[in-house]
């Protein structure tokens, strides 16, 4: 399978709007682009400031960054026309019909998100969408007042040898029947909570995409080996919202009874070479370790035995894609197909609604523990269960 790349008024945000970039592609005029920044608090995520910059039709207009010398550095890199120390002022001034969020820190996400819907902007995000199911629940329901169409940053699944995995599970039944997901975080200093909100959500991902939702989620969470108390709760790395515990392991229920699990634990060898998914079949296991491209491997044995380096095998048939320019080139196909849902009624093929399904499998597992009992998914409480226990 081959992918081709391809606050303000109240009365604006409560109007029906056609997006200006439907107006844009009507009239044949380059679609007009913004991107936030905040070099101090979150930065630019993984170069998310240059994700226009494949697109002949759009034009940076403006960027906004309250650091001065990360502003001219973005902004230069970017091909900003115009740069700003406050992204309100560059969102009023501009009038942006696609908007990037680049920051990492997710506290603000909602404030970002909800800013640019107002006045009727597109775009795309950095991951994680928002600290909480509340938050990302509002978010949501902002875009889909106006129809806007949102992406974010969830680059690993519109990779060629990642769609092409689908298909080989599906339709070639190359495993056979799917019987279980494994899927591990980077546990490198941020293992367990935080890991499971920065890089689990690229897991959840993966396994969302291949599996649909989950319906429910049970777990189990420690600090230093001893059961992680509310005493134990403290802040991430980054803003992200709170944390609980340095070794967590969870387990999805998917459709037909499938397990799905997510581990991360504190040691000493972290070197983030198990973060990825595996997924076992009645006829052999599938091997997906994340790098700029994923790397993909089989392993033919329906005992799922000989699991050593000379069993594994690369995929058959799995398309060879590189990247010219990393930096320009990952998010490409969600870009392209982004701004091909506007002015129609197809939402974006990696949405914001599929971000909130990653928030959903991360605050299920906190949920679980804290009530020490399955929880069902979706969640009822859409509160952050952290924030709840005492």
């Amino acid at each position: 399978m081959n992918l081709n790349r391809r606050t303000f008024l109240a009365s604006m945000a409560a109007a029906p709007v056609l997006a200006g970039a439907a107006r844009a592609a009507e009239g044949g005029r380059k679609y007009r682009a913004c991107v936030i920044g905040d070099t101090a608090n979150g930065g630019y995520g993984h170069d998310v400031h240059l994700v226009w910059d494949l697109r002949p039709d759009v034009e940076v207009v403006g960027l906004s960054d309250p650091d001065e010398a990360g502003r001219q550095q973005h902004g230069t890199e970017a091909k900003a026309k115009t740069l700003y120390a406050d992204y309100r002022e560059m969102l009023e001034k501009e009038k942006p019909d696609l908007v990037a969020i680049a920051p990492r820190i997710t506290v603000n996400h909602k404030e970002y998100l909800l800013a640019c819907a107002a006045i009727g902007a597109h775009g795309f995000m950095e991951k994680p969408l928002s600290v909480d199911l509340a938050e990302a629940d509002e978010m949501i329901a902002a875009i889909d007042a106006k129809n806007l169409k949102w992406g974010i940053a969830f680059n690993y699944r519109v990779t060629q040898v990642v769609q092409f995995l689908k298909k080989a599970i599906y339709e070639d039944k190359i495993i056979g029947s799917p019987l279980e997901l494994r899927g591990r975080g980077k546990e490198d200093n941020r293992a367990g909570g935080e890991d499971l909100i920065v890089l689990g959500c690229h897991v959840f991902d993966l396994m969302t995409f291949l599996m649909g939702m989950p319906t429910w989620c049970s777990s189990d969470i420690t600090f230093n080996g001893q059961t992680a108390t509310p005493a134990n709760i403290t802040e991430a790395t980054e803003p992200l919202g709170p944390i609980v515990g340095n070794r967590l392991q969870a387990t999805f229920g998917f459709d037909k009874g499938v397990p799905g699990y997510f581990s991360s634990s504190k040691s000493r060898d972290a070197r983030g070479s198990r973060w990825g998914l595996d997924i076992f079949g009645t006829e052999g296991v599938l091997s997906v370790r994340l790098d700029v491209i994923p790397e993909v491997r089989i392993l033919k044995s329906p005992s799922w035995t000989g699991m050593n380096n000379a069993q594994w095998e690369p995929l058959p048939g799995a398309p060879a894609q590189k990247f010219a320019d990393e930096r320009r080139e990952r998010y490409a196909p969600i870009i392209d197909n982004l701004i091909a849902c506007i002015g129609t009624d197809k939402r974006p093929d990696v949405s914001l609604h599929d971000a909130r399904n990653t928030v959903e499998m991360t605050q299920a597992v906190f949920e679980s523990y804290v009530k020490k009992q399955r929880a069902d998914i979706p969640l009822a409480d859409r509160s952050h269960p952290l924030k709840r226990w005492s």
